[in-house]
């Protein structure tokens, strides 16, 4: 693809206005604050508190001067999906059988206008990873340490703080969407793919819009084969999109006490519940904007490794971008060049070519 093309391509898919994307933590707040004070309010409370992870060495971003109050300060929040089943995480490659993240979305949010931004970025992202030191994909951040190694490597990347961060296991998705009873999805060609026990071809889509169970729905989001990792992020998107919706309508009431709990086994914050609270009042807001991007680049080899490789004026952009939306307009990390990578670095013996279906 040439620059001119990319560009064009870019300005026309850069922000998705009015998506209902937030992610299904938050979707945990939309649904307990229709009914505040009441069952679900509290159920959903004990379940955030109960999937509080206190990050050890990390109580804000070193990018941070002070410790952000999300009732009043823009903040950003750094969404891990991560594939860990126990078959995964035996073929991880890493000696802790650690897992990889598997969607990597940095949402930004503005408390001035209640607006968000989504910011996608491609698993095999080539990235420097504070927390061992070298350059490697940007997913196997978290194999190395965790949700702080994964917050770091972002935030070296996009050179703006990461101030909280979610991590989802993806049967969170099977679960959620089994609790509503199926929702809706376009299946963009017929799809064969494992099912959650790893079974080859034990799942069949044919291509078309259709209602999905839980099964058939974490298939969707794992096919990644039949195009590409841009695509495959898309598809995350669309579930959750359709979760919303779903759980949005007048019949899934009933169903908001399995959804929280799908919800609430599947998920670790830093995020208290007094925090994640505060988040409502976007959701509460008729007139909120998300826009969602996904880091545009190109596919490169280094040692023979696949590696995706973000533009140089794609990183610049998308950092000011950020910047501007936090209002940290002036701010600018010194260690980063202009291609988000710093001078030390080497190339990791786990940057292996990834060859599971994560």
């Amino acid at each position: 693809m040439d620059r001119k093309t990319f560009k064009k391509n870019k300005k026309n898919k850069r922000l998705k206005k009015r998506a209902m994307l937030i992610g299904l933590p938050i979707m945990l707040l939309i649904i307990s604050g229709a009914v505040y004070g009441g069952y679900l309010y509290t159920k959903a409370q004990n379940v955030a508190d109960s999937s509080y992870e206190e990050l050890e060495g990390r109580e804000q971003s070193d990018l941070r001067e002070y410790e952000v109050d999300p009732d009043i300060d823009n903040v950003s929040v750094l969404f891990l999906g991560v594939d860990g089943s126990e078959a995964r995480e035996d073929a991880s490659g890493f000696e802790n059988g650690t897992t990889r993240t598997d969607a990597i979305i940095l949402a930004t949010l503005n408390n001035d206008d209640k607006s968000i931004k989504l910011t996608s970025i491609p698993r095999d992202t080539l990235a420097y990873i504070p927390e061992v030191g070298i350059e490697d994909k940007i997913n196997h951040a978290h194999a190395f340490g965790g949700p702080k190694a994964s917050m770091e490597a972002v935030e070296e990347l996009l050179d703006v703080p990461v101030d909280y961060y979610v991590r989802m296991n993806f049967y969170a998705f099977m679960d959620v969407v089994d609790a509503l009873n199926g929702v809706e999805v376009d299946v963009p060609f017929d799809m064969y793919e494992m099912n959650s026990e790893d079974e080859k071809d034990a799942i069949t889509l044919e291509e078309g819009r259709q209602t999905v169970n839980g099964e058939e729905a974490l298939a969707f989001v794992r096919s990644r084969y039949q195009d590409s990792d841009l695509a495959r992020g898309e598809r995350q998107q669309e579930i959750i999109e359709a979760i919303l919706t779903k759980a949005k309508s007048a019949g899934s009431f009933n169903r908001y006490a399995d959804v929280i709990d799908a919800v609430g086994e599947n998920m670790k914050t830093n995020m208290r519940f007094s925090e994640m609270r505060s988040f409502i009042s976007y959701a509460a807001n008729s007139d909120l904007k998300v826009d969602s991007h996904t880091l545009q680049g190109e596919g490169v080899y280094y040692n023979n490794i696949y590696y995706y490789q973000a533009y140089e004026d794609e990183l610049e952009d998308v950092r000011a971008d950020l910047r501007d939306h936090l209002d940290l307009s002036g701010f600018a990390s010194e260690d980063t060049d202009s291609s988000g990578l710093t001078s030390e670095s080497g190339y990791s013996d786990n940057a292996q070519e990834d060859e599971t279906n994560w």
